[in-house]
């Protein structure tokens, strides 16, 4: 009966929760700050620096792979998973498809 009585105790302390709770959080998820560079990797044809320097808001560049086709995304040039390319009203997304 004690026992029962003392874990009704604990239940009602927030202080108890808080420090139970904060031990199984991801280290991670308390720095949300840390920066990363998220890059998909596309194959363009006969693309030239030229090309580069005259690319403007609205250019279009011809890639080398159908829209359905898989993509990799990289993170800090790190492989995590895969993506296709899907058309959202006038923007181009990327739908990850595949984690690696």
């Amino acid at each position: 009966m004690s026992f029962a009585i003392r874990n009704a105790e604990l239940d009602d302390d927030d202080s108890v929760h808080s420090t139970s709770t904060e031990r199984d959080r991801d280290p991670l998820d308390s720095m949300p700050w840390l920066p990363c560079t998220l890059s998909l990797d596309v194959p363009v044809v006969r693309f030239t620096i030229g090309d580069l320097l005259t690319l403007t808001v609205g250019s279009i560049v011809e890639t080398a792979c159908h829209h359905t086709s898989d993509v990799p995304l990289r993170v800090n040039q790190l492989l995590i998973g895969w993506t296709e390319f899907e058309l959202i009203g006038d923007r181009l997304a990327a739908r990850i498809t595949e984690q690696a």
